[in-house]
């Protein structure tokens, strides 16, 4: 943890109230980062994929009563692939001021290390879950990293990790490049970056239910 600055700690020592995707590994990291915290005293508000739109507005009162809130990310960085967006959009119609924390972005550090065009890129998200749909924006993806000369940068739930590289070595060209960063910052941490048929010539990495970063270029 100690990728986290002090300052954000200091900034999450003084905050009651939290907005998160699942509460139990919301828990596990702050104790983690402060252990001296009361977890009890804390109340969580979850907000994911399944939290209806008119559910959201009622997590902006204790800022609208003056209270801090913390928006902790599952994985990632809140808002980005993520649906903090939505309450960040509220926020700001509110006119309360919303305040990004520094740290690492697993996006850019995979695209550092990628040896990829790093002054033209796009981040993509999720593709599609559908292999037919997959391929094709897949085909869509590599089109746009030979026209435009743009890394394409992408992201997967980890237990689709194995079945989206099978989806990448199946539809690109030989001399496609694919970069894989695999557990971020962490001592388990493995970046390969390498062509589609050298990809096929080694054993890949085993990935499954790792946190992954793809990259895709000409």
């Amino acid at each position: 943890m100690n990728i986290i600055p002090a300052a954000n700690i200091k900034i999450v020592e003084d905050l009651t109230n939290f907005i998160v995707e699942d509460i139990r590994s919301a828990r596990r990291f702050l104790k983690k980062i402060l252990p001296s915290i009361n977890i009890d005293s804390l109340t969580f508000n979850i907000l994911d994929e399944h939290t209806r739109p008119e559910e959201i507005s009622s997590m902006l009162d204790p800022l609208l009563e003056g209270n801090d809130i913390g928006l902790i990310s599952e994985a990632g960085l809140p808002c980005v692939a993520d649906p903090g967006s939505l309450l960040v959009s509220l926020a700001h119609q509110n006119g309360i001021k919303v305040t990004p924390l520094t740290g690492p972005s697993s996006i850019f550090l995979a695209l550092m290390a990628s040896g990829f065009n790093g002054q033209n890129f796009a981040f993509k998200g999720y593709l599609p879950i559908d292999k037919k749909e997959k391929r094709m924006k897949i085909k869509e993806l590599e089109a746009s990293a030979y026209q435009y000369d743009q890394t394409q940068i992408f992201i997967e739930t980890p237990y689709r990790n194995k079945q989206l590289l099978d989806s990448l070595l199946e539809t690109c060209k030989p001399n496609t490049r694919i970069c894989i960063a695999v557990d971020l910052t962490l001592p388990s941490e493995v970046i390969i970056s390498q062509t589609v048929l050298e990809w096929k010539r080694i054993k890949s990495p085993d990935f499954h239910k790792r946190l992954a970063v793809f990259l895709l270029y000409r």
